[in-house]
């Protein structure tokens, strides 16, 4: 059977403009989460979030962003670091090898920044002012078509689009590109730029985020008992897979084997998770099965996370259903406690995240984590970072839909 590895990391978040600058900051537990600076927000009911620390100016001109949503920007950015990162530039290999060289990326929005914007020329100025850029801009896939054109990426390519999941899936079907011998590389990962007026309004007004205006570092707190929503993030997480053989011959860095992924739904309710966890727990269970493991031989939990009431307990409850007593020798952490919730991209985010942790035997902490819920009694990494030999993690990600993703990692054996 063909094996899938980690060669290549780029990120894009509230912590940093790339890995070398936020994978230190998540070690240290320190705050993404301040005051709404992009836009105007006074009359918001939320005015907090965890906004990029990067300005797309830094890489793109004036008539880029005519043509691309802030979203693309970031997966154009975190693929080039991510490319560099694994020793690799696409366009000196020739056609027949970019042939089998994919591209998978999701978001759970898309560009609804251009929406936004173009609505308003629409209402103001007229149909005939509407930009000629608006549709190609805005679309989802317009994520994984712009990478694969400025890299030459000639193999599978498309989107995938599932909330809070969507990266998850988009890492899952390139995993499977790869496992079936259908692609030799896929880029994957996932973007996103939702913090926006109409968005921020939309979330609040169904009671999901956080209103901790005025201590916003304090805002996301997953796992505590006085949580009170997400923080909305935003940025982007871009991952190389390579067949191991491929990775091996010319000596990558591997820092990580991609071993299984396990998806399901709780077909329940469109944003309400169900209370038995029976959804999640099947997904960590598939996940496991496709890797060839049993619950003891997994570490550590990069958990969803979010902050939210229903979440963190379901996920919780999801955990001990599959895990039993050694439930309670997982380490678990939230990477959205310290970037917020990057909604399609956070599965991406947290798998940069998870490969760094495999790789060097680190977990990041739960921020905020200050007054223990009666109810959710893990171990959720408070207060420090932690070392410990990771033999093998997963990777959750719930999303709207009722979606649930759990992505398996471990060492190399």
């Amino acid at each position: 059977m063909r094996r899938v590895v980690i060669t290549g990391l780029g990120t894009v978040n509230a912590l940093g403009p790339d890995v070398k600058t936020s994978w230190p900051r998540m070690l240290a537990g320190e705050n993404g989460v301040g005051p709404i600076t992009k836009m105007e927000a006074e009359d918001l009911p939320v005015r907090i979030s965890a906004e990029a620390a990067w300005d797309p100016s830094e890489m793109f001109s004036p008539p880029d962003f005519r043509k691309m949503d802030c979203f693309t920007m970031y997966a154009l950015k975190c693929a080039q670091e991510a490319f560099l990162d694994a020793g690799l530039d696409p366009r000196e290999e020739p056609e027949e090898v970019r042939e089998r060289f994919g591209c998978i990326i999701g978001t759970g929005i898309g560009g609804i920044t251009g929406i936004e914007e173009q609505h308003l020329v629409l209402m103001d100025r007229g149909p005939r002012r509407v930009s000629p850029h608006f549709i190609p801009r805005i679309m989802a896939n317009a994520v994984s078509g712009q990478v694969a054109i400025r890299h030459g990426l000639l193999g599978t390519a498309f989107t995938t689009s599932s909330a809070c999941a969507s990266a998850g899936h988009a890492i899952a079907m390139a995993m499977r590109a790869i496992r079936s011998d259908e692609a030799d590389l896929v880029v994957t990962g996932g973007a996103e730029t939702a913090t926006t007026r109409l968005a921020i309004s939309g979330f609040a007004s169904a009671k999901a985020l956080s209103r901790r205006n005025d201590e916003p570092e304090r805002a996301s707190r997953p796992f505590d008992r006085d949580r009170d929503g997400f923080v909305m993030g935003e940025g982007a997480g871009i991952l190389i897979f390579e067949e191991l053989e491929r990775a091996k011959s010319r000596g990558a860095r591997i820092y990580a084997e991609v071993k299984g992924f396990g998806s399901t739904d709780d077909a329940y309710h469109i944003t309400a998770p169900k209370s038995d966890g029976a959804g999640p727990a099947r997904a960590f269970q598939l996940a496991m099965k496709m890797a060839g493991i049993a619950p003891e031989d997994v570490d550590y939990v990069n958990a969803h996370g979010t902050s939210t009431a229903f979440n963190d307990a379901i996920e919780t409850t999801a955990l001990k259903r599959v895990f039993g007593d050694h439930a309670y020798k997982l380490c678990v952490s939230s990477t959205k406690s310290m970037i917020g919730h990057l909604l399609g991209a956070s599965s991406a985010v947290e798998l940069v995240a998870t490969a760094l942790s495999v790789h060097e035997g680190r977990i990041h902490p739960t921020r905020n984590l200050e007054t223990p819920d009666p109810d959710l009694d893990l171990d959720y990494t408070p207060g420090e970072a932690r070392e410990l030999s990771i033999r093998n993690a997963l990777s959750n990600s719930l999303g709207f839909g009722g979606h649930n993703v759990s992505i398996c990692i471990g060492r190399l054996d």
